[in-house]
């Protein structure tokens, strides 16, 4: 390994002894990519610098020399261009405080042009010549040492070094006099070696500066349904080990332009948030909390709240369907409408267990008397319903299901009297399974977005459910042409 390249190895390996410094604020989705992962992004971080790379044009060389019996030749190489970069193998290393990513065994295709003139004592004007040559470079190992840490909410990516190490080159001139050739490579070859190192080390850096750039440019939070938006703020520095990265999110769902004040806690949870399960590139974990913050949200917002005016069983939605459950109903009302009320009464709470999401939703049905074009609220049932719920994945949204498990149903108020509650059960049942569920299911097959970069999917996921947390293990596929030279990122992938 050449000294540069083993240098930055070492300078980031002998930080590992080095303390990460933790914040005392806490996020509520925990990202982690693993071996797996780094060598997929590493593979993918070299294809794209690769692209961006050739064609790469480097200085012009020029030097004179002097030729025994010819004299001194003033000789010039230009339009010097790297055209062509495949790299042998790689590998990625990570540390507590920053990563180091090689390439090795990396051959580079150059062509160039040269020229060269001199003047003797027999002949008194200049002689001149000029070709073309190609040039083969051999054994390029090129090294990066980067930090990654957390600035302002965003991730920040810096050089700690980077260098390339030319082995070996061999050059081929088409023309040209036979001392050429010897002269090109007694006094260019070190100069093009050092060229190409040189080039290729400052090409890297300016990739390394736009990165970072699209780093900064991720927005921190990313629309969910249109009404709320998805706090993605990066909370603490990454936690950079052997084997992974990790990263907190915020995670947290608000409702637009609204100023997020957390009252959960999970203090001390950070270090049992990842699960075993599949050997997948990247597991995303969501605290239960995140779930229960979109209910919140969603439960402010008055979204929670529908009128049933139709239904399969339209008998149901008549006073004659009820004359003999609630005789005073249709005695009072004859064959008028019904319409049914329906409002959350209080935010739903979610609690994710082993293999199961659970939901405790509490409902209140206010049956409506449509008489004469008034509306007339007659009596008012409160529902405590039980749900539990799976989850899929559908592109890269989180999305699920759920089912009754069972419920309880009281009378809150009535202007027509006591009503048998047991009576009416059949009816409620009808309507949970034939209303409410379903139009549920349909929101939450929309499903919730999960933090990916742009351009990024996931592949062959799965999914855990264990004690207050959903994870997600799954491996990554790069679904769009991407070029360092783009514009920045302006969102998050949200499909």
């Amino acid at each position: 390994m050449a000294p540069t390249i083993l240098f930055i190895v070492l300078s980031l390996v002998f930080t590992l002894s080095s303390t990460h410094i933790q914040s005392s604020e806490e996020g509520f989705i925990f990202v982690q990519i693993s071996n797996r992962g780094l060598d997929f992004a590493k593979d993918v971080l070299i294809d794209k610098a690769v692209s961006s790379i050739v064609p790469l044009q480097l200085p012009d060389i020029e030097k004179s020399v002097k030729i025994p019996v010819v004299g001194k030749v003033h000789v010039l190489l230009s339009n010097i261009t790297i055209y062509h970069v495949d790299v042998a193998s790689s590998y990625i290393h990570t540390g507590e405080t920053g990563i180091v990513l090689v390439a090795s065994g990396a051959t580079a295709n150059l062509s160039m042009a040269w020229q060269y003139s001199y003047r003797t004592w027999l002949v008194p004007v200049a002689i001149t010549d000029d070709g073309g040559a190609s040039v083969q470079v051999e054994g390029m190992e090129v090294g990066l040492a980067a930090a990654l840490k957390n600035q302002d909410g965003n991730l920040k990516l810096s050089v700690l070094e980077c260098g390339c190490h030319v082995k070996d080159i061999s050059i081929k001139l088409d023309g040209g006099a036979s001392w050429l050739y010897q002269v090109v490579v007694n006094a260019f070859e070190g100069k093009i070696a050092s060229a190409v190192e040189n080039a290729i080390s400052k090409k890297i850096r300016e990739g390394i500066i736009k990165l970072d750039s699209l780093l900064q440019s991720i927005p921190k939070e990313i629309p969910v349904y249109r009404t709320a938006v998805l706090n993605v703020t990066f909370v603490d520095n990454p936690v950079l080990s052997n084997s992974s990265i990790e990263f907190e999110i915020n995670g947290l769902v608000t409702a637009k332009d609204a100023v997020l004040v957390s009252n959960y806690n999970h203090k001390g949870w950070k270090d049992i948030f990842f699960g075993s399960g599949p050997a997948k590139m990247i597991q995303i974990s969501l605290q239960q909390d995140v779930f229960n913050s979109v209910s919140l949200v969603y439960f402010d917002a008055d979204y929670m709240h529908w009128i049933v005016d139709k239904i399969p069983d339209q008998s149901i939605l008549n006073t004659a369907g009820w004359r003999y459950i609630v005789p005073q109903l249709y005695k009072q009302y004859p064959d008028d409408d019904l319409n049914l009320n329906i409002s959350v009464s209080s935010p739903p709470i979610i609690k994710v267990a082993k293999d199961v999401i659970g939901a405790i939703i509490n409902l209140d049905v206010t049956i409506d008397v449509v008489d004469g074009g008034e509306v007339i609220p007659v009596a008012c049932i409160s529902l405590d319903i039980s749900t539990s719920g799976s989850a899929v994945i559908l592109r890269n949204n989180l999305a699920g299901r759920v089912r009754l498990e069972n419920f309880t149903a009281y009378l809150k108020w009535s202007e027509i009297g006591d009503l048998h509650i047991h009576l009416l059960q059949p009816i409620m049942l009808t309507v949970l399974k034939t209303v409410i569920l379903p139009n549920v299911n349909l929101h939450l097959m929309k499903g919730f977005p999960l933090p990916l970069p742009h351009g990024f999917a996931l592949q062959n996921a799965k999914i855990v459910c264990t004690d207050s947390r959903v994870i997600v293990f799954s491996d990554l596929a790069f679904t769009e042409q991407y070029h360092l030279s783009q514009k920045p990122l302006t969102s998050l992938n949200i499909i």
